[in-house]
């Protein structure tokens, strides 16, 4: 960071860059490669430097930005994600880019879930018109086609806004008529929308949980992105349910006694919902995978991002965040998986297990952030005790995983 006064002279450079268009070339932009090609409608947040949490919604802005609605929980993601007097989310060269709103911290699930019954319900009425139209002759020709080839792909994403966009240029100078008039002032719904409801671990494992739980049961197309840092970091560091055993926090001074909460695993239990456990620095192919099957899921998705705070203590510094994560999941302290209900209409197992057998780095892996290695001196027979259980925890989840993944 340096003194503006003396950056100036490179606003030239950055109005260039702007100017430079997306060339994506032949890249699948569902690849590490191909979706960093996308322009990023998230960008220059005020989160720590080195923060786990932006690196994900960045790439998801890059992947469905320009027709996201969010719903954010009060939090550090609402902090970084609508500080004033600028916000972070921006547009693409056709003014397209995220809606955001944030909502309480208890019931962010519920505020998207408001957003998702909205968006159905108009989009119900826009094809409804848009059948009126067709069946009262209002269209005819090249366009009739247009409506329809619109009524068969309104619910994908690419076709939506494909046909979507030829509707709006065919009656853009001609909506006199009555019913082409309202389709034009619905014309906003004719791309199916991303609804996003994003929050840390102390929304979507606590305070927020009874709702979160709620809208994932009701089955409806909803995406929910949690960025578990492991305690409230917004408020403190203070401890959660996503807290593991023998980590130090706030109101967990000599250690946490109780082991983490398996958030994922009680999602799966519905059957219809769609969970991933994903970490961007260990394994960004299973992420990107993983996000584009999430947004795609025609029903509820969990995506549980694993994102190193500030509050860890690394002691390898902020800048060493992605290379957190690796070791995170080398050492089986975080587990990557999927878990998609639309293998099993193929009688193909659910589950899919996306990381390797712990590999006995684990207690290299927590002495290296304060959060842990603070206990051994503080309270050495108690830190002892809890991360040794804390392994023991990590071994049988890995079990289990893999027991579940050989079904």
């Amino acid at each position: 960071m340096k003194p503006i006064a003396t950056q100036l002279n490179q606003v030239p450079n950055q109005r260039y860059a702007e100017k430079i268009p997306i060339r994506s070339g032949d890249f699948d932009i569902y690849s590490v490669k191909g979706s960093q090609f996308q322009q990023p409608l998230l960008e220059f947040s005020g989160a720590c430097a080195g923060c786990g949490e932006t690196p994900y919604l960045k790439l998801i802005t890059q992947l469905f930005g320009d027709r996201m609605i969010i719903a954010n929980a009060t939090g550090c993601s609402s902090i970084w994600g609508g500080s004033a007097p600028s916000v972070p989310f921006t547009v693409n060269k056709d003014r397209h880019g995220p809606a955001w709103a944030n909502s309480l911290f208890e019931d962010n699930a519920e505020y998207g879930f408001g957003m998702v019954l909205s968006t159905i319900q108009r989009r119900k009425k826009l094809a409804d018109l848009v059948k009126k139209a067709i069946d009262e002759n209002n269209v005819s020709g090249t366009m009739k086609e247009v409506f329809l080839k619109w009524l068969e792909n309104k619910d994908n994403a690419e076709g939506s806004k494909e046909w979507g966009n030829k509707i709006k240029a065919a009656i853009e100078k001609n909506h006199s008529d009555k019913i082409l008039n309202q389709i034009w002032e619905e014309r906003t719904m004719l791309t199916k929308k991303s609804i996003w409801s994003v929050g840390g671990d102390g929304w979507a494992y606590d305070i927020g949980y009874g709702g979160l739980d709620h809208v994932l049961a009701m089955g409806e197309d909803i995406n929910i992105l949690v960025f578990d840092t492991e305690v409230y970091s917004n408020t403190g560091g203070q401890s959660s349910k996503a807290t593991p055993i023998g980590s130090v926090a706030k109101f967990a001074a000599s250690g946490k006694k109780t082991k983490k909460k398996d958030l994922g695993l009680m999602a799966m239990t519905y059957g219809y919902v769609y969970v991933t456990s994903v970490a961007m620095g260990a394994n960004k192919n299973q992420l990107l995978k993983a996000v584009k099957e999430a947004e795609s899921y025609p029903g509820p998705s969990l995506v549980i991002a694993y994102a190193p705070c500030i509050n860890h203590g690394i002691r390898a510094g902020m800048g060493k965040t992605q290379n957190e994560e690796k070791l995170a999941v080398e050492s089986g302290y975080w587990p990557l998986y999927r878990y998609d209900p639309r293998l099993a209409d193929e009688d193909k197992n659910p589950f899919q297990l996306d990381y390797k057998e712990p590999n006995g780095t684990l207690r290299n892996f927590i002495m290296g952030e304060v959060r842990y290695n603070v206990l051994t001196r503080s309270f050495p027979d108690e830190a002892k005790r809890l991360h040794k259980k804390l392994e023991e925890d990590v071994n049988q989840r890995y079990k289990k995983y893999k027991a579940m993944a050989e079904k």
